[in-house]
């Protein structure tokens, strides 16, 4: 029980790291909080540093979700309760991201984090959805509107492969996923409706309103 709680809080406290805005202190000196959208993930930094450096934070964002579900997969648990404690973890890791320690409970979207959980818990859905994902950015130009259309493609295959033994808990952590990346864009949403949205390729250099 010790072991499980400390793994726990562990992939919490790996989930807020905001690596986001390590890597821009690191590269520029600067707090990307005050530039684009003010967001400390990975589509923020690509708008604003380039494609590199937001590909990048991406990695290290996806990695704490990848990795808050193989700690917790290997606690040596049993199969009934294994999913569960999976779920709880990589949970914790999304909500350490998007409400930080570090950051007064502040952080970002928790997209490239649940993509690095879905990765975790299946990849094959995970790499469909992570190469979908760059078709829509490819086509649309908008990284909000890949990453909600994705957020919510993600447990709809689960529940398609629910018949290939796609645990329940899994399906029921993209849904409460999806439902909270969707209603983290919702600032996102309003600047598309209004054609204020910022396009890749193009960096902001001031924080949007």
């Amino acid at each position: 029980m010790v072991i499980m709680t400390l793994a726990l809080l562990g992939c919490y406290v790996m989930g807020s790291v905001p690596f986001g805005l390590i890597l821009c202190k690191l590269l520029r000196g600067i707090d990307i909080r005050d530039y684009g959208s003010g967001n400390i993930g990975a589509s923020n930094v690509m708008r604003t540093l380039g494609t590199i450096p937001g590909s990048f934070v991406m990695l290290l964002d996806a990695a704490k979700g990848f990795s808050a579900v193989l700690i917790c997969y290997h606690l040596g648990l049993t199969e009934e309760l294994r999913p569960w404690i999976v779920v709880a973890g990589a949970l914790l890791s999304i909500l350490g991201h998007t409400f930080s320690m570090f950051l007064r409970f502040k952080g970002g979207k928790g997209v490239a984090t649940s993509l690095g959980v879905v990765f975790g818990l299946n990849w094959p859905i995970a790499l469909i959805a992570f190469f979908g994902w760059l078709i829509i950015v490819a086509i649309t130009r908008y990284i909000s509107i890949a990453s909600i259309a994705i957020a919510i493609y993600v447990p709809l295959q689960m529940i398609i492969w629910k018949s290939q033994n796609v645990p329940i808990p899994y399906v029921f952590l993209t849904g409460l996923a999806a439902l909270a990346i969707v209603l983290k864009h919702i600032p996102n949403i309003k600047r598309l409706l209004n054609g204020t949205e910022t396009r890749v390729g193009h960096k902001d250099e001031d924080k949007e309103e």
